[in-house]
């Protein structure tokens, strides 16, 4: 079960990437053609925040779940790069970027203006990418 769970969190992290980068090319083609932000709009935004949410919730299961998540958490991991990545770093970082992709569409929709509706997108979204990137583990990456 662990590894099929490892599987898929290294799977989905794929469409995270791509769903972001799909979100904020066709935020800012919108925020820069002068368009105005349309239902369509709002759904081709959740292709960056439903993968992301789904990534999360897969990562929870998987921090209780690995040698490497909540159990390995002390002081020695502290001392220890890697431990330090996967016990703090990667889990708080991913869940900060959750946050910001989450709040960017709640404030797109609430939003009445459209570039600033396509820029709530934009920015979020390009915000939590950044932190995703920033904190991949990038040497057990498949």
């Amino acid at each position: 079960m662990y590894t099929g769970i490892q599987h898929l969190h290294s799977f989905l992290s794929y469409l995270v990437i791509a769903g972001l980068a799909v979100s904020i090319i066709l935020a800012l083609i919108g925020q820069f053609s002068g368009k105005p932000f349309t239902g369509k709009d709002r759904k081709l935004a959740l292709l960056g925040l439903i993968p992301a949410h789904l990534q999360w919730v897969v990562g929870l299961v998987l921090y209780f779940l690995s040698p490497l998540g909540l159990s390995s958490l002390s002081g020695q991991a502290m001392s220890n790069s890697m431990l330090r990545l996967y016990t703090l770093e990667h889990p708080v970082m991913m869940i900060l970027a959750v946050v910001l992709i989450t709040i960017g569409f709640a404030r797109a929709k609430r939003l009445r203006n459209p570039k600033k509706q396509y820029r709530s997108i934009w920015v979020f979204y390009l915000i939590g990418l950044v932190l995703i990137l920033s904190r991949i583990p990038w040497a057990a990456w498949p």
